[in-house]
């Protein structure tokens, strides 16, 4: 390679990277996930400690429509990031009210779990496995509604003809959000559905 070739390679312009959303809004995205992830490793340890309670209390559980609601913000996160994708480049984005439909849905079959528990005679004080898992169940709902919000500034966002910068940092700070409420399924689901 000549010295020429070598000095066009070096200052050619990177193509710039950066963080989606504002800074503060990741700060609060990892407190969040560190404060789960204590409440996931008190659970493991608990389950450790009691297995046979775990496993009895697993049975009233209804694992179909914890795997209903893993495949409905599955979907949601495949249409957000295709939403944002869609924002970026300035195109409509016509996934975001599927996605917003799939977390409704999800709201919906977790209503519908919790009513069948609790006619099954399981409420939060009949052991500590539901005590957990209607508390941390019942905290990801309360994610999941601010996650709807965040979905709906998405969809009222992807109506605007042009995104300023500010908004389109907004828009991925939602996206990022949703993205955070689906993961966070993703590990209570194997730990109070799955886990024996």
């Amino acid at each position: 390679m000549t010295a020429t070739a070598a000095r066009t390679e070096h200052s050619a312009p990177q193509r710039h990277r950066h963080v989606p959303g504002e800074p503060g809004l990741w700060v609060f995205l990892l407190g969040d996930m560190i404060m789960f992830s204590v409440f996931f490793g008190f659970i493991a340890v608990l389950h450790g400690r009691y297995p046979r309670m775990f496993r009895a209390s697993q049975q009233a559980l209804h694992p179909d429509l914890g795997l209903l609601n893993t495949l409905l913000l599955l979907i949601a996160s495949a249409l957000v990031a295709r939403g944002l994708r869609q924002l970026r480049s300035g195109r409509p984005a016509r996934t975001l009210p599927w996605a917003l439909l799939c977390a409704l849905g999800f709201a919906a079959v977790k209503a519908c779990e919790y009513v069948l528990v609790i006619r099954g005679g399981h409420t939060p004080s009949s052991n500590d496995f539901f005590m957990y898992y209607f508390v941390f169940t019942g905290i990801h709902l309360a994610h999941l509604a601010i996650g709807i919000g965040a979905l709906t500034v998405l969809i009222v966002l992807s109506r605007r003809p042009a995104l300023s910068r500010g908004q389109l940092l907004a828009a991925e700070g939602a996206a990022a959000y949703w993205h955070m409420v689906d993961l966070l399924w993703l590990v209570l689901f194997p730990l109070f559905y799955l886990v024996a």
